[in-house]
């Protein structure tokens, strides 16, 4: 699949290394522009190259949006148009001070599905550290492997999602839909941070 990334920071830049290896061909982006990639690029394989935000939206079938919280909205809206796409929301709502925000009675997910007009928006990618994310994946059918948690209100892109996630070595849990599913991923939740296996991470969905 052709795959967008807005944000070069820790998630993102493990993410494209991931689906990079994995076969896709990826263009991240950044605020700063291409040029302030050009080492990071280098080390993350030959199907990652460096683009604009811009670019890399019109690129990608799937984009994933790992920029900080409180930059969303000059990094997502300038980057779009996201009509027919689908993407993933990895960020978590910190603050400037990493303090979180009170967001009331929605999730960061239905917000961020605001300012992506026209996508398929899945949340994924914010629950695992990445560290373990850039190292502990393991081939499908492996055991024990660790889990990563999706959300979404559209089945289609869901299975896409999970599907890029069994490829670079995790297995993907559903968590439901994007309100209730993304608000059992938030900070502070018993999944949040929290390193699972498939098999804990279902016994601990079905206890929240």
């Amino acid at each position: 699949m052709n795959i967008g990334i807005l944000g070069a920071g820790n998630i993102g830049a493990t993410a494209a290394k991931l689906f990079g290896a994995a076969g896709h061909d990826v263009r991240i982006a950044n605020s700063r522009g291409p040029q302030s990639l050009a080492a990071l690029v280098a080390d993350l394989g030959a199907n990652v190259r460096a683009a604009t935000p811009e670019d890399a939206v019109a690129f990608g079938d799937v984009v994933l949006i790992a920029v900080p919280w409180h930059r969303k909205e000059d990094a997502i809206p300038d980057a779009g148009p996201y009509d027919d796409k689908i993407v993933i929301d990895a960020m978590n709502p910190y603050d400037e001070e990493f303090e979180l925000e009170d967001l009331g009675n929605r999730t960061s997910s239905e917000i961020i599905k605001t300012l992506v007009p026209g996508a398929q928006l899945v949340k994924a990618f914010n629950t695992l550290n990445y560290k373990r994310l850039a190292s502990e994946g393991k081939p499908h059918g492996s055991k024990d492997r660790l889990a990563i948690f999706i959300a979404g209100d559209d089945a289609h892109a869901k299975s896409v999602v999970a599907k890029l996630i069994d490829e670079i070595g995790f297995d993907a849990i559903d968590t439901g839909s994007l309100a209730e599913g993304g608000r059992k991923q938030q900070p502070g939740s018993k999944i949040y941070n929290v390193t699972l296996t498939s098999r804990d991470a279902k016994e601990t969905l079905a206890a929240i």
